[in-house]
């Protein structure tokens, strides 16, 4: 069997393609790629720059064309990686190396996060499992080791530098954070080091808002969301980060707003879905930017960090030679379990019979029966002390086919998904399955 994943990213996709890629909640997702008869394990990453499928099955490259065809994505701005090439990718996700701001933190939270919404679901099994906690680990070990979070431009700190760039200055401006998440707690972070004149905070949670205020010091002031519209009469730069599913700011609300005010205003709308609506970028004296406009920014950011990536690429390239030696490992364990299992069923039947012959024949009581299984057991672990030895050997080596036909032979590796499989991932039950793929 194989692992694969369909990547569409910051590299080929506008933050509007990104958006319109994701389909429903994250369960139904999930079940989705598990009703595909071929597909034992699923993990799925969305972020603001991002969304990535995970599987583990046969045929799995063509299962992701076909489930991004369903999900209607244009295969322009899909990429698609393979075996050995997933497991370096997902490796270099965790480590920053493929984020928009390369080096940023953010991203290391979002995959432990996906990861455990993963277990929960059902959609991560034994595979997944170990790839995605090796990947945690060395996205660890990067940052650890190597200097390339240090002073790293996230997607908050560029909105602030992209809105200081546009206006040349942000002194004795006024700003309007929406939003005091993840995300906003960065804008926070960032605009509290430039000399603005006030800074609104406006979170629907008002205590998130709070801890934020205190984040930026006394020239910050949280205002009840409610009252977003008046608030945005006074505010120069905008910059809108939620978590939202519908738009937080409407093109007759943008329009309100500059009726009331004369001077020109700039909207920076970093939140996946959007938090404003397109059209308000048509309103006269508006300046509206997305994700989409932080790409200078980002270049900039890879290019000062360029030695650091560097370090932190030789770590991915180390790393995924452990985490390839682990995967063998799993598919050895897997093969002798199937075997073992076998071994036993039939020992169990043979012993018990063997026990009641002699049992009538010569009036044997219970200790004989512990002797009879205590011979079995010796017989069984001497008779497979070779082959184990060999079928380790031919995971270590690659050499899976013949891993696959030990399972076979002895009654596993028969291919498909396990009965209620969805229903499991349905009802948010983990389900171990083998990965038994040419990694």
């Amino acid at each position: 069997m194989e692992i694969a994943n369909l990547t569409i990213s910051h590299k080929k996709a506008s933050i509007d393609d990104i958006q319109k890629a994701w389909h429903g909640d994250y369960k139904s997702l999930i079940t989705k790629v598990l009703s595909y008869p071929n597909i034992n394990e699923c993990a799925i990453l969305f972020t603001c720059n991002r969304v990535e499928v995970y599987v583990c099955g046969k045929n799995t490259l063509e299962t992701l064309k076909d489930f991004a065809d369903r999900m209607g994505v244009p295969e322009r701005i899909i990429e698609l990686h393979k075996n050995r090439d997933t497991l370096e990718h997902i490796l270099r996700v965790a480590s920053g190396l493929e984020s928009m701001m390369v080096g940023e933190n953010q991203i290391l939270g979002q995959v432990k996060y996906f990861y455990n919404l993963g277990k929960e679901t059902g959609g991560i099994g034994e595979v997944l499992d170990i790839v995605f906690s090796k990947a945690i680990q060395v996205g660890k070990r990067v940052r650890r080791e190597t200097k390339i979070n240090k002073g790293a431009v996230s997607i908050g700190s560029a909105a602030v530098e992209l809105a200081e760039r546009t206006l040349g200055t942000l002194r004795g401006k006024r700003a309007l954070i929406i939003g005091a998440g993840e995300m906003g707690k960065l804008v926070g972070k960032a605009i509290a080091h430039k000399d603005l004149e006030k800074v609104y905070i406006a979170n629907r949670t008002k205590k998130r808002a709070e801890r934020l205020l205190k984040e930026i010091g006394e020239k910050a002031e949280v205002i009840d969301f409610e009252k977003l519209q008046r608030y945005l009469v006074e505010a120069d730069i905008v910059i809108s980060a939620t978590s939202s599913q519908k738009y937080i700011l409407k093109k007759e609300d943008v329009e309100t707003a500059m009726s009331l005010r004369k001077e020109p205003m700039l909207i920076i709308d970093i939140a996946l879905p959007r938090d404003v609506e397109p059209e308000a970028g048509e309103v006269e004296g508006v300046t509206l930017f997305t994700i989409d406009n932080l790409r200078t920014i980002s270049s900039e950011n890879l290019r000062r960090r360029l030695n650091e990536a560097k370090k932190a690429e030789k770590i991915v390239k180390e790393e995924v030679e452990n985490l390839l030696m682990k995967l063998k490992e799993l598919k050895a364990r897997r093969a002798i379990h199937v075997v073992y299992k076998r071994a036993e069923s039939i020992k169990n039947e043979e012993v018990l019979e063997l026990y009641k012959k002699l049992k009538t024949r010569y009036d044997l009581d219970e200790n004989a029966l512990q002797l009879i299984e205590s011979f079995a057991n010796s017989l069984i672990k001497k008779f497979l002390h070779e082959p184990t030895v060999k079928i380790k050997s031919a995971a270590i080596n690659g050499d899976s086919h013949l891993v696959e036909a030990v399972e076979y032979l002895f009654g596993g590796g028969m291919g498909g998904v396990s009965k209620g499989k969805v229903e499991k991932a349905e009802s948010g039950e983990a389900e171990e399955l083998v990965q038994r793929d040419q990694t």
